[in-house]
C-alpha cells in the first residue's frame, strides 16, 4: 500500500514561493510511489480560532473537511513561509483548528502517529529557516514525528524556472532526498 502524504504551504498568496516548493517536493514523493494530495489552504478558509465560536457553533465546516484529510493521510509535507522570523498566521490557525477534539474522538487524532517533512522558501538569505524552528516545535508538541532533515530555499525569487521547477540541480536533489526520507519513514511508521 502506498504511503499517503498531505502536502500544503502555509501561504495564501497565489504565486507563493512556498506553494511552488511544496509542489516540487510533492512531485518527488510521487515519483517514489507515494500517493500525494496537494491542497491549497486558500480553499479552506477558517475564522481565527476562537474557543467561544467553537463552543457555540462547533468546528467550522472547512476545518472539519481539512481535518478529515489530515486523518486519512500518513504524513505531512509542509512548506512554511517565514513572517517576522516565525510561523504564518494562516498556518498557525490551520494547525490550531485541526487540533481540536470533537465528541468521542481521541485528542489530537489528526496528528498522532504522523510523520512530517518541513521546507521553506524566502527571498532572504536564510530561506525561511527561522520560522521552521517554530513549526517544528509546534508539530513535535502535538505528537508529529518531524524529520530532522529540512530544506530552506534562499533567494527564492530567483530559484524557480517558469514551470515551477528548481533551477539549481543541487537544490532539487536536496528536495528529492527530503521527499525520499519522508516516504521511507512514513512507510515504516504506517506498517
Amino acid at each position: 500500500m502506498a504511503v499517503k502524504i498531505l502536502a500544503f504551504a502555509g501561504s495564501a498568496r497565489e504565486d507563493s514561493f512556498n506553494k511552488k516548493l511544496v509542489r516540487t517536493a510533492a512531485e518527488a514523493a510521487k515519483k517514489l510511489g507515494a500517493q500525494v494530495t496537494v491542497v491549497d489552504l486558500r480553499d479552506y478558509p477558517m475564522p481565527l480560532f476562537d474557543q467561544d465560536l467553537e463552543s457555540n457553533e462547533g468546528l467550522p465546516a472547512k476545518a472539519k473537511a481539512l481535518k478529515e484529510l489530515f486523518k486519512s493521510h500518513d504524513a505531512l509535507l509542509i512548506a512554511c513561509p517565514e513572517y517576522n522570523s516565525s510561523i504564518t498566521p494562516l498556518l498557525k490557525n490551520t494547525l490550531d483548528w485541526i487540533s481540536r477534539q470533537e465528541s468521542a474522538e481521541a485528542g489530537l487524532i489528526a496528528y498522532k502517529g504522523k510523520v512530517a517533512a518541513l521546507l521553506s522558501a524566502s527571498p532572504g538569505a536564510l530561506g525561511g529557516l527561522r520560522g521552521l524552528v517554530h513549526v517544528r516545535a509546534i508539530l513535535g508538541n502535538i505528537g508529529v514525528l518531524v524529520l530532522p532533515t529540512q530544506f530552506a530555499l534562499s533567494k527564492a525569487h530567483e530559484a524557480f524556472n517558469a514551470d515551477g521547477s528548481l533551477k539549481d540541480v543541487k537544490q532539487q536533489e536536496s528536495v528529492d532526498r527530503l521527499a525520499g526520507e519522508l516516504v521511507q519513514l512514513a512507510a515504516k511508521v504506517a506498517s
